[in-house]
């Protein structure tokens, strides 16, 4: 135990020195596995463990998800979607950040990548709030925090992880993330809007559109809906598998913008090369934890937490607080992805010991992963916004975000008190 601790221990400060997260796991994995076992063991776990990652057939449903969101952005939908909210909501004050953030949840049906999201709709929207003199700061946050509706609206890459990590369907987590994202959505509207009866001058009214203009205008909708209800329905109906479906709708997508001619050779060429470089990453990820998570069972620390958390005195629901906290603390330091990789081994015997479901603690750690991509010092999706507009500065950003950080951590314990907001469609379904 001491020597996990002690691997864990140098893992955090190896993240402070910034060396890519899936090296530094790995690295201590090896040196730790070698130290407990012996070398030659370790060089063989790393072999097999990046070798199994990387030809798993079950994690292809990570690239085809990817492909689909990239396919979309480069055929232009985003943009289609971003329209077709100014319409409906960019006549009433702060109506371009309230469709910023509405976008980003529609966008969210075709992407499943909150850095994804927030880049796509900082291009999109960032200029249009600009020309209606929006303050810089709720303009910048509007798009960080809306973009991390994208972690949560299905298909998240997020979930598709955690999924595969517990063993659980993910087409019983991607119904899970349905209403708690467009309840959040909906938390960030009423942010906007506080904010805007606090700071009128900070978000001037758009152009009132008539009714008539702003009913057609959800007609631009409907190859996302499309997409999304085919794909959804025939992954809850049991037509195909996960994978299956990311194919699918990777292939509608590419249909669709081939036959309206909205992408070209080059922006087939440059999905596929964003795909293979997010999809590495991210598979990067997977086989670094795995290695360090096989570390971490030879020194059985994570075994000996869960019986020590689960044997405390205290009540269930406190227990789960102080794990909920210990995520919303470590989400300021380490990325989403990499903290559900490195934690979900230790704490989902812990939930499942005191009762919990696991379908519900993958929605809630997806909204704590949200927060930390806005909120300093790691905060990605502030970094990818301010990477579009880099006369913004980041402490504008980051004071920004913090309406849209209010109404999440508000929206998150209120999905805590009641968990029948994210459970009752799955077990409707399932």
């Amino acid at each position: 135990m001491a020597v996990g601790v002690a691997g864990i221990l140098v893992l955090v400060a190896c993240f402070f020195t910034g060396m890519p997260v899936a090296y530094v796991m790995t690295l201590i994995g090896v040196a730790g596995f070698g130290y407990m076992v012996n070398p030659a063991a370790a060089l063989n776990l790393t072999a097999r463990d990046i070798w199994g990652v990387f030809t798993s057939e079950g994690l292809t449903v990570i690239p085809l998800f990817i492909l689909m969101g990239q396919i979309a952005y480069n055929a232009g939908i985003s943009r289609r979607l971003y329209d077709c909210a100014y319409k409906v909501l960019g006549g009433a004050r702060g109506g371009l950040a309230a469709a910023t953030v509405a976008a980003c949840t529609a966008f969210g049906t075709v992407c499943g990548s909150s850095p994804a999201t927030a880049a796509t709709m900082a291009v999109v929207g960032l200029p249009e709030m600009r020309r209606y003199r929006y303050d810089p700061g709720l303009a910048a946050g509007s798009v960080a925090a809306g973009g991390g509706l994208g972690m949560l609206m299905p298909p998240s890459v997020l979930l598709i992880v955690y999924g595969i990590l517990t063993e659980q369907s993910i087409g019983a987590l991607f119904v899970a993330g349905v209403v708690p994202a467009l309840y959040m959505t909906l938390w960030f509207l009423a942010a906007i809007w506080a904010y805007c009866r606090r700071h009128p001058d900070h978000a001037p009214a758009g152009e009132r559109l008539p009714w008539r203009v702003r009913l057609l205008s959800l007609l631009e909708l409907w190859e996302t809906l499309l997409v999304f209800v085919l794909v959804m329905s025939g992954l809850f109906l049991g037509f195909f598998t996960p994978t299956e479906a990311g194919a699918v709708g990777a292939f509608l997508i590419l249909v669709l913008a081939l036959v309206r001619r909205q992408i070209s050779w080059p922006g087939i060429v440059k999905s596929l090369y964003e795909t293979v470089r997010t999809s590495c990453m991210v598979l990067l990820l997977i086989a670094g934890a795995t290695i360090f998570g096989h570390f971490l069972a030879v020194t059985r620390l994570p075994f000996e937490l869960a019986s020590w958390v689960g044997g405390l005195p205290l009540p269930g629901w406190l227990i789960m607080a102080a794990i909920v906290g210990i995520y919303l603390v470590a989400g300021c330091f380490i990325d989403a992805m990499a903290l559900v990789m490195l934690t979900i081994p230790i704490f989902a015997p812990i939930v499942t010991d005191l009762g919990y479901d696991l379908i519900w603690f993958g929605v809630i750690i997806v909204l704590v992963g949200q927060m930390g991509v806005i909120t300093p010092p790691v905060g990605i999706n502030v970094y990818v916004v301010n990477g579009v507009a880099r006369d913004i500065p980041l402490q504008t950003i980051f004071r920004g975000v913090m309406p849209f950080l209010i109404a999440l951590v508000l929206g998150t314990l209120s999905l805590i008190a009641f968990p029948g907001i994210i459970t009752f469609l799955p077990r409707l379904m399932y």
